[in-house]
């Protein structure tokens, strides 16, 4: 059976993460994504390394860019642009993440690219938008830090701290995929494409969820607070006897169960951790007599215990201990060209893995 977007042609001008990302989801259900590169070098990551696959490739360009062709073209040469021109009056989507103006300058804008296929979906990606943010470096530790990420990660505010991947460049990936559908979706029904902007700062501050609307909504400036949460206790990393759990208790039903099955069943009528609003107002009072009690036993004890009881919690897994849940559980998170799996499961048109990422064309 043809996959969910078989038919559909893909013309991905991006590089690094947020736009290969895309079309490689996109990619993974069957559209033909073809890849514009730079002839000799190509995308920034294929020389972003340290780690390296049994292929001498970089990890980190391999897990963006299966299921993809190599067009190498130097877009300023006349003739591969009229290449690339070829390859926009055929395509379905365009995907591009240069710096803007740059498009405009080789004559592969928007205005350009929709007068040679009025049916395209035209997706640009940019760090701050396309207006005042024009000029600014779109990378992820930048958006990161300017975007309030930072300042509600790490240990206390005098050490803002970055997430361990580049976040902003996933959640505005996936947010691109969002847009490109629903713009094919408006095609089907319209019969022309439209132009579709997501940008690095909006996403994130879209993605910071409550963290972000405690700021829209009641002007109220959030603070790094660890691994606290700002809203909910106990919801944080807890010491055991010999490693640190994690505690996820979202509510009075939940947290009960845990006073009962840490032997302190006098929290549940204590006025300090009654109710959620008192235990966040408690929470470092409630630590301590959390702790006081984890501390007797280890912690894969306690997760075996707590769980069977339910209440939500678990151990800290490495990246290897992570996978191996995730084949525990049948999730089958790895495909059998060794890579990150596509995390989404169709009844129909299940994701397919059919091209590796192109190789170098020098």
């Amino acid at each position: 059976m043809p996959g969910a977007l078989s038919g559909l042609v893909i013309a991905d001008f991006s590089r690094v993460l947020a736009g290969p990302y895309a079309t490689m989801l996109l990619g993974d259900l069957e559209a033909e994504v073809i890849k514009v590169e730079r002839p000799g070098r190509g995308d920034d990551t294929r020389s972003w390394g340290p780690p390296y696959n049994q292929q001498g490739e970089s990890t980190y360009f391999a897990g963006l860019n299966r299921n993809k062709t190599s067009l190498f073209l130097d877009l300023s040469k006349p003739d591969d642009i009229a290449a690339a021109r070829v390859l926009i009056g055929r395509a379905d989507v365009l995907v591009e993440n240069f710096t803007p103006g740059t498009m405009d300058r080789v004559g592969l804008d928007y205005d350009s690219a929709v007068a040679l296929n009025s049916r395209l979906v035209y997706c640009s990606i940019t760090g701050f938008g396309s207006a005042g943010g024009a000029s600014l470096p779109g990378y992820d530790l930048l958006v990161q830090a300017m975007g309030g990420l930072m300042s509600i990660t790490g240990p206390n505010s005098d050490e803002p701290t970055k997430a361990g991947v580049a976040f902003v460049d996933v959640v505005t990936g996936l947010h691109a995929v969002y847009g490109i559908l629903a713009a094919l979706r408006h095609r089907d029904l319209t019969g022309l494409g439209q132009h579709v902007e997501v940008n690095l700062l909006s996403s994130l501050l879209s993605a910071m969820v409550n963290q972000s609307a405690a700021y829209a909504g009641a002007k109220v400036i959030p603070h790094s607070m660890g691994n606290d949460h700002p809203s909910i206790s106990p919801y944080s990393v807890y010491a055991t006897a010999d490693q640190p759990m994690v505690l996820a208790v979202g509510n009075d039903g939940q947290f009960a169960k845990l006073a009962i099955g840490v032997g302190a069943p006098e929290w549940i009528d204590d006025p300090r951790f009654e109710t959620n609003p008192a235990r966040v107002e408690h929470r470092e009072e409630l630590r301590r007599e959390i702790e006081s009690r984890l501390k007797t036993r280890n912690a894969a004890e306690w997760v075996d215990q707590l769980r069977e009881i339910g209440v939500p919690c678990g151990p800290i897994n490495d990246m290897a201990q992570a996978f191996a849940l995730a084949t525990e559980l049948g999730l089958q998170p790895i495909t059998a060209a060794d890579q990150v799996a596509n995390p989404v499961q169709f009844s129909a048109t299940p994701p397919s893995y059919r091209l590796p990422p192109p190789r170098l064309h020098r």
